[in-house]
């Protein structure tokens, strides 16, 4: 478990956990699942001591489920947020691009998004105090202690606080920076779908690796579920800081405004995941529905062609038909020159038929419009 404490003059990290609460600014304690599985007991004591209020046995549950979707929930003493992240997951941090048209596009499509990692991390909220419980393998934590601790060793030119101000702004800054996350893995996601869609639009395409297509479009709306499970914390959230009682303190009431535009800014980029996730959806639909309608195509071209073989074939075989009669008397049947007759004659015929038709365009390319 790590400890730090935050000021707007600096970011310490601390050993064990402090008996009491410093004068200014706020405590962190971030640790993993199984960090707090361990020190559950001391955290809860530590809790105790700082605000007066521990956390219920049901939320300290919520924190250490893993299969957990995200949600808000609200005490008289805390805030908790169970949030989702969408990120790479260990050893698939840049999935392979793919832009090839082949086949095997959709086996690269299907390794990206079970590449994307959903692990749920906890949050609890409380006035001067912000517990962030994450996976084991999780990089937020280490980010965000080497990223505040060289913002607090910077000096700010602009004259804006760059160090969080309360523990609710760091737990904004933190989902903000796990929803980014995803925003990341579009560009990568897009191509992947675009490798798909020439899969299936190519013309000599045989595409039958259905399952794994289906598999992907599973793995799409588990995403889109997540997604909106995650709106729905987040907008609980912003519901419940609009409930938070008036400060008389100007300050106070421009940190809480503060908050609430980056709970807006962290509400528009789920949304731009959110949309993008569907599109990559309504992308794959497409795609498949285009893949029938150019096999549909292919069929009717390769219909009219046969169709138009019959009809150049058919008056042939009528010829043949009457010269194989068993009759005696039938012209050029005893003649030298009949079978070349007969057979200039089938010439003629095939050869006008598919000049007619090629000009009718029903052995082209291009169907006449």
């Amino acid at each position: 478990m790590r400890v730090f404490l935050i000021r707007p003059e600096g970011f310490t990290a601390l050993g064990p956990l402090p008996e009491d609460l410093p004068n200014d600014g706020f405590l962190w304690l971030g640790c993993t699942r199984t960090e707090l599985t361990e020190h559950l007991v001391a955290v809860q004591a530590g809790l105790n001591r700082w605000v007066g209020a521990a956390l219920v046995d049901l939320h300290t549950s919520d924190l250490l489920n893993a299969q957990l979707p995200s949600h808000f929930e609200d005490t008289s003493w805390y805030d908790m947020l169970v949030f989702r992240r969408l990120a790479a997951a260990p050893g698939n941090a840049k999935p392979k691009d793919s832009e090839d048209a082949s086949p095997h596009a959709l086996d690269g499509l299907h390794q990206a998004l079970e590449a994307i990692d959903t692990n749920p991390v906890g949050f609890a909220i409380f006035d001067r105090v912000l517990l962030t419980v994450h996976p084991d393998d999780c990089q937020v934590l280490d980010h965000f202690a080497q990223r505040l601790e060289q913002h607090s060793q910077e000096p700010d030119l602009r004259g804006s606080a760059r160090l969080p101000t309360s523990p609710a702004d760091l737990m904004l800054r933190m989902v903000n920076h796990m929803v980014d996350s995803y925003l990341d893995l579009r560009r990568m996601l897009t191509r992947q779908f675009t490798a798909l869609q020439a899969a299936l639009l190519a013309p000599r395409s045989r595409f039958d690796d259905w399952p794994a297509l289906l598999a992907a479009r599973d793995a799409l709306h588990r995403l889109e579920d997540t997604c909106e499970d995650q709106r729905s914390a987040i907008q609980e959230w912003i519901d419940a800081l609009d409930e938070w009682p008036l400060e008389a303190d100007a300050t106070k009431r421009r940190e809480r405004e503060l908050l609430r535009v980056r709970s807006r800014d962290v509400l528009e980029h789920i949304e731009r995941v959110l949309s993008h996730v569907r599109r990559l959806e309504q992308s794959a639909d497409g795609a498949v529905q285009m893949h029938f309608s150019a096999l549909s195509n292919r069929t009717n071209d390769i219909m009219r062609t046969l169709t138009v073989l019959t009809a150049i074939f058919l008056p042939l075989n009528l010829i043949t038909g009457i010269f194989g009669m068993n009759f005696d008397a039938l012209p050029l049947i005893h003649s030298s020159t009949g079978f070349l007759v007969a057979l200039g004659l089938m010439l003629c015929v095939g050869v006008g038929l598919g000049v007619f038709f090629w000009r009718k365009r029903y052995l082209g390319t291009q169907v006449r419009r």
